[in-house]
């Protein structure tokens, strides 16, 4: 365990001349961090409990005023619009979601001229209310909500020279309200285009997993050749696009016509000719940066490619291995939902506090809000009371799941690493492969990940998820900071941010190669990584050079795949393609037309990064195991180097007296 484990006095793999690879008799590690993340978990399971029996989302959707009345319904069925009393008070991008801090009125139909002290919508007519609004503006209906109509102003340019209100105050505030309301009025317009074209999206990612399946396919035989194709397809990609709109340029470069570039509603019109020319200038600088970066790493990127190789080979004799991510990859998909589910149903709940409904009514929805009160006091005729001691922990409640969000998705992923590293390392300490590689090297990765190490993967999880809340905080901070005039305390802010950006990929980097550690030698999580830090630290321009050259080469090949499917579905939803094509496009009649290439493009980036990663998995393990192999053994007949020959070829060690 971190806080003291009998193993850690026992004899040090790293210094045992007799160490012979992935030890079999393990012990449990890092007790206490196990315990700790079960105890998390059943404290989760009972809140998303609590929020799901006590949470309606639909309450989100319909507007309440300041007296917690739901507008449309109950007593307040001939008042659906919710009118705001100073719209200025929400100049907030989070308004949709936290509210106003201003009185709101559930009213007939919203403002149809511009007045001051408007008597009709002061529910006692009584204008020193502070329920009474000081001014309305001629609005229209954006959801329920009365949005005032800019276009109001001209006709009456003086009418809030009366009240302490600048015109400039409501526009700032209107325009942010308006855009907040119109993201979901966009949202479900790209849901109805998703929808629309939901079987072309998914052709499109079946099309890019097989890519990608078909690419490493070919790299266990010809790795140096499909490496090479990735890097120069993309060198090529970018040298095309130069190529061509430099040409056009100049075909272009002494017309004035106008070009039209993007979907719609989202369209931009340039000069063909400045257009050409920036983006000949743009792809040219990217093709010229990369172009020396491969010059630079000439030589490294051949090294990259023989670990490659010896990673096709390892991939190659565990093909489950290539399975494998899907099983993490759906579990994270699982709890982002879960997290969002349990967030919306706390929000629900912290907005049913209160809320008062007609009893008498038997509208669907007041019945449903019914239920929620059923069973609970109330201190009003005609009304419920819904959780009302919860209403002040529900944002503690927020802060907890997303807490556990963050936690469960990291555990997650090591899962997924620390199985694939257990896997590779049972594949580089056979002595004879494949020979000596023992059956179902996955799956009993898989076991012991969970019978020994579940607590190791939950304290290395836990760090992360402690570091990205800490960034949230930052950024609420920062967000809550951005209108004060104090430099010093900004730019200790965004010194703060940086530094823990860089902790949490530092984390990330520690923790990827102390689960590697751990599948090798079974010690607990702080022992492992002190392990592989110094492992790594011995070995640095090793670790620079061959392991983040791979890395690089193993980007360029996936970035090459996402290229090429992404400019594929421009061509089909662009209509660039055959005329055909292009008039099945219209008869979809989508709204955003770069929605689906958007989803295609971000869907085939995951598809190929989760292929890809085991790749990227399989190289780490090799390279940690390599460098521990050094530390290790010296190729005498006692203790001989576990690493292939083509390795040992590559990198100038050889056994002595032994046939491997």
């Amino acid at each position: 365990m971190c806080f003291g484990d009998k193993e850690d006095n026992e004899k040090e793999p790293l210094k045992d001349g007799n160490y012979r690879g992935p030890v079999t008799n393990r012990s449990c590690t890092d007790i206490i961090c196990c315990i700790i993340f079960i105890i998390f978990l059943v404290a989760f399971a009972g809140v998303s409990i609590f929020a799901y029996v006590k949470g309606d989302y639909q309450l989100i959707l319909y507007p309440l005023d300041s007296k917690n009345n739901l507008c449309g319904f109950g007593t307040k069925e001939q008042k659906p619009y919710l009118l705001f009393s100073d719209i200025t008070r929400c100049m907030s991008p989070v308004v949709f979601l936290m509210g106003c801090d201003t009185p709101q009125i559930c009213v007939t139909k919203c403002p149809s001229k511009t007045e001051v002290a408007p008597k009709q919508y002061c529910e006692d007519q009584d204008i020193s209310d502070s329920e009474c609004p000081l001014y309305a503006i001629q609005s229209r209906d954006l959801l329920k909500r009365c949005v005032p109509d800019i276009t109001a102003f001209a006709k009456t340019p003086n009418i809030l020279d009366k009240v302490n209100v600048t015109e400039n105050d409501v526009i700032s505030s209107t325009k942010i309200m308006e855009g907040v309301f119109k993201a979901k009025s966009y949202a479900e317009q790209i849901i109805k285009d998703v929808m629309t074209s939901w079987w072309i999206i998914l052709v499109a990612l079946i099309i890019a997993m097989f890519v990608s399946l078909l690419w490493i396919f070919l790299m266990r035989w010809v790795a140096g050749i499909m490496v090479w194709f990735g890097v120069i397809a993309f060198l090529v990609l970018f040298a095309a696009g130069c190529g061509v709109s430099a040409w056009k340029y100049t075909i272009w470069k002494d017309s004035d016509e106008q070009m039209t570039v993007g979907f719609n509603p989202l369209l931009f019109t340039f000069s063909k000719a400045k257009f050409y020319l920036w983006t000949s200038i743009i792809t040219g600088v990217i093709f010229a940066i990369f172009l020396l970066i491969l010059l630079v790493l000439f030589s490294r990127i051949r090294i990259a490619i023989a670990l490659i190789k010896e990673g096709s080979r390892a991939v190659g004799s565990i093909m489950s291995t290539l399975l494998w991510p899907i099983i993490p990859f759906i579990l994270q998909i699982g709890v982002i939902f879960l997290w969002l589910s349990v967030a919306v149903h706390l929000y629900a709940v912290n907005r049913s506090s209160n809320l008062k409904v007609n009893s008498s009514e038997t509208n669907a929805i007041v019945a449903q809000i019914e239920s929620l009160c059923s069973g609970l006091p109330t201190n009003e005729t005609n009304a419920c009371s819904v959780m009302r001691s919860m209403e002040s922990y529900t944002l503690y409640l927020q802060i907890y799941a997303l807490f556990m969000f963050f936690w469960l998705i990291n555990f997650v992923s090591a899962m997924g690493q620390l199985t694939l590293a257990g896997a590779f390392a049972s594949y580089y300490w056979s002595f004879k492969k494949p020979d000596d590689i023992p059956s179902l090297p996955l799956l009993k990765s898989f076991w012991r990940c969970f019978r020994y190490h579940f607590g190791s993967l939950a304290f290395g999880s836990l760090l992360i998820a402690i570091v990205q809340m800490i960034r949230v905080l930052l950024e609420y901070l920062d967000h809550k900071l951005k209108d004060v005039e104090n430099p010093l305390a900004k730019f200790i802010l965004k010194c703060m941010k940086c530094c823990f950006w860089c902790l949490e990929k530092f984390l990330k980097f520690l923790n990827k190669n102390a689960y590697i550690m751990i599948a090798v030698h079974g010690k607990n999580f702080c022992a492992s990584a002190k392990d592989a830090f110094m492992l790594i630290l011995a070995n640095i321009a090793r670790t620079v050079v061959i392991d983040k050259s791979t890395s690089f080469v193993l980007f360029l090949s996936r970035l090459a795949i996402v290229c090429a499917i992404g400019f594929a579905s421009y061509a089909v939803f662009g209509q660039k393609i055959s005329h055909g094509a292009s008039e099945y496009i219209d008869e979809l009649k989508l709204s955003f037309h770069v929605v689906p290439i958007v989803i295609i493009v971000i869907g085939t980036y995951i598809i190929t990064s989760l292929f890809f990663s085991v790749y990227d998995m399989a190289v780490d393990t090799l390279f940690l195991c390599f460098l521990d192999d050094l530390n290790v053994n010296d190729g005498s007949a006692e203790k001989p180097y576990f690493m292939s020959k083509q390795l040992m070829s590559i990198l100038g060690k050889n056994n002595k007296d032994t046939d491997k």
